[in-house]
């Protein structure tokens, strides 16, 4: 593989994985830090802050030392739009976890790929050709890793490992409490993490509209954090009425809102964008489902969880899925990449008209010539 396959191939799946793993255990702090009394309406528009104000500095001097295009009112539009869908999928999600647990909000996650992959077909940004085998295998792999993510979610089964006490449990525990909750809450979760599902959705299509016009994937994700924070700051001041609420301390809670304000509103947003311009939104998409497999590996290790039956086989019909659209996609690019390659020599040929007209051209001077 050379070094253009490298990056186009190899590195996009290895950084989108490990983002994926990143971003499991920050929601994993996240509960952590909202069983200790955080508030979600603080914590957002705290954590697009941090990210705002580690971003400002970056773009500044990278704006500065390259050839980038310029910023328009349509295109500061668009982005505005951005943080506004794309802040409220994030109150949404740390909402429902609150409500819940990081393991069903990875779960329900699985269901992005499918939505990504439905408007993407109706924004024509995914081609779809039921006879073809690339688009058989998008189809059906995320069919599979959806019904990979309704067994891990709705299939126990017999337990097979009960993790052992550690000390780190015992560390957990005592700052969490109990991570367990009732019937009532986990439904609310459940439709609060959907919800939030469905709007992060629609945040990955509108990028791809959004770098067609402002290829500068950096300066879009600054602006975006500006705008998710402005309109956070605005909603959490109207929802959360308690001043001691707002109040920073040398806890938890601020450990979670720097950590996920560097990590997962800079890094990962930054990230996303990149690989939607690189690959497009399906393809980043369908690496949500490995996050139901890290949050339940990370939950026996880290929280005591109980591995059950039902989340090995869930993982494996997920790890199936995902391979298949991987599959499809890569086999995809590269029958494009061959027919791209048979249309080269084409264009070669068009230039011999060009060369004869040339010719044509010298010849008549020459008769021109003799007959002078």
């Amino acid at each position: 593989m050379d070094r253009r396959g490298c990056y186009k191939e190899l590195v996009p799946f290895v950084v989108l994985v490990a983002i994926e793993c990143s971003n499991t255990g920050l929601f994993t702090l996240f509960k952590a830090a909202s069983n200790g009394g955080m508030s979600n309406y603080v914590f957002v528009p705290y954590a697009y802050s941090v990210s705002t104000i580690v971003l400002c500095p970056i773009t500044f001097f990278y704006r500065r030392s390259r050839v980038v295009p310029p910023l328009s009112f349509s295109i500061i539009s668009k982005i505005a739009l951005l943080g506004v869908i794309g802040c409220s999928s994030q109150m949404l999600g740390y909402a429902g976890i609150s409500y819940s647990n990081p393991t069903l909000s990875s779960a329900i996650s699985n269901l992005i790929p499918a939505f990504t992959f439905i408007l993407a077909i109706i924004c024509r940004m995914e081609k779809i050709d039921v006879k073809t085998r690339t688009t058989q295998a998008k189809i059906v792999g995320s069919i599979i890793s959806i019904g990979g993510a309704f067994i891990v979610t709705f299939y126990k089964g017999p337990s097979i490992i009960i993790a052992d006490d550690s000390p780190s449990l015992h560390l957990v525990q005592r700052l969490n409490g109990n991570f367990e909750s009732v019937d009532t809450n986990w439904v609310i979760g459940g439709f609060l993490l959907t919800t939030g599902n469905i709007l992060l959705t629609l945040w990955f299509i509108l990028q791809v509209e959004i770098l067609k016009e402002f290829p500068d994937e950096l300066s879009m994700v600054c602006f975006y954090n500006l705008f998710a924070a402005i309109f956070a700051y605005a909603f959490g001041l109207i929802a959360e009425t308690n001043p001691s609420a707002w109040k920073l301390r040398l806890d938890l809670s601020l450990v979670s809102i720097v950590c996920i304000g560097i990590f997962n509103k800079f890094l990962s947003s930054a990230i996303y964008a990149w690989g939607i311009h690189l690959k497009g939104p399906v393809y980043v998409a369908m690496f949500k489902p490995l996050s139901i497999v890290i949050a339940v590996a990370m939950g026996i290790m880290f929280l005591g969880d109980i591995l059950h039956v039902g989340s090995i086989i869930g993982a494996t019909v997920i790890s199936i899925g995902f391979y298949t659209v991987m599959w499809g996609k890569a086999t995809e690019e590269k029958e494009e990449e061959v027919v791209g390659s048979h249309e080269s020599p084409t264009t070669e040929h068009e230039h011999v008209p060009l060369l004869q007209n040339c010719k044509t051209v010298n010849s008549q001077k020459n008769v021109d010539v003799n007959v002078w």
